[in-house]
């Protein structure tokens, strides 16, 4: 069995200076139910993190929102102080129970919240601090002055938005620098393919979230399906090295809080798809998703 390691998912440089291995990983599911709360099993939780650096990831995904706190709170526990990792967090999204998710996008709290994370995180300075949604009921260059005040105050080295245009990202590229980009995108979602290639031509990093999804395309005998078999892999695994052969630019995060997940996750970086295969499955994705 080939050694496990993310580094074979290839490096890209977040903001141009930080270098991490494509497949990264997701700190959302280390929660409890609904995102919400304490994890079923924190042990394991803990564990899956702590198992991290040794399968090479290098980058991990989490916000401010993720329990709340208790994503933050874990990593910590598990990983600080942190040697050869970034730890990526988001802040703008409020919770007031389980699977519920308010945008608040005021300045003052924004500022608040990357404050809160740093010491949750224990780190001076956040690598990456992404802007978890545009609060449509705050002026967006309010939202984005508060970024560049962040980054001004050296609270966070590098900013990123998630669930964003094009358009969106040309105004808030007026006001600082965007690193990230984190968009729902997947074999079946294509809704942000101009958003994907946007980036690539300007060299931010994309980071899909939900990217093992494959829908339909999984079912037995479908061509995802018998490509999986030759490849003695699972169809989701076969979903993750499309994605991660779609851009350079692509940051995969699948996430889990189970150590057997995590390290079938990190065996797709060591399935090489041809040319062939990928541009099937590229048919294949988009006629299911319509577009």
């Amino acid at each position: 069995m080939a050694e496990l390691d993310a580094a074979k998912s290839g490096s890209f440089r977040i903001g141009g200076d930080i270098a991490v291995h494509r497949l990264g990983f997701g700190a959302m599911r280390v929660t409890g139910r609904g995102i919400w709360g304490e994890p079923a099993d924190r042990a394991e939780a803990l564990r899956t993190l702590r198992r991290l650096p040794d399968l090479g990831v290098t980058f991990i995904d989490t916000a401010d929102s993720y329990g709340p706190d208790v994503s933050e709170e874990l990593i910590r526990e598990a990983l600080h102080p942190y040697h050869g990792l970034l730890i990526a967090t988001k802040a703008g999204l409020t919770r007031t129970g389980p699977d519920q998710w308010i945008p608040l996008g005021r300045p003052d709290y924004l500022i608040q919240q990357a404050h809160k994370s740093r010491r949750r995180l224990g780190v001076e300075q956040i690598g990456l601090w992404q802007l978890h949604r545009i609060d449509p009921k705050t002026p967006r260059d309010e939202q984005f002055g508060a970024v560049k005040a962040l980054l001004d105050d050296g609270v966070i080295r590098h900013a990123g938005l998630s669930e964003v245009s094009v358009a969106e990202i040309e105004a808030a590229a007026q006001v600082f620098p965007v690193a990230t980009v984190q968009n729902r995108y997947n074999l079946v979602d294509r809704a942000s393919e101009d958003v994907l290639d946007y980036c690539q031509k300007h060299g931010i990093g994309f980071i899909p979230w939900y990217p093992l999804a494959a829908g339909d395309l999984a079912r037995p005998g479908s061509l995802l399906d018998t490509i999986a078999r030759r490849h003695g892999a699972a169809p989701s695994q076969i979903a993750l090295a499309w994605v991660l052969k779609r851009s350079p630019v692509m940051l995969p995060i699948p996430g889990t809080s189970k150590v057997s997940h995590l390290e079938e996750n990190v065996a797709a970086a060591d399935i090489v798809l041809s040319d062939e295969d990928f541009a099937a499955l590229d048919r294949e994705g988009r006629a299911h998703a319509g577009t």
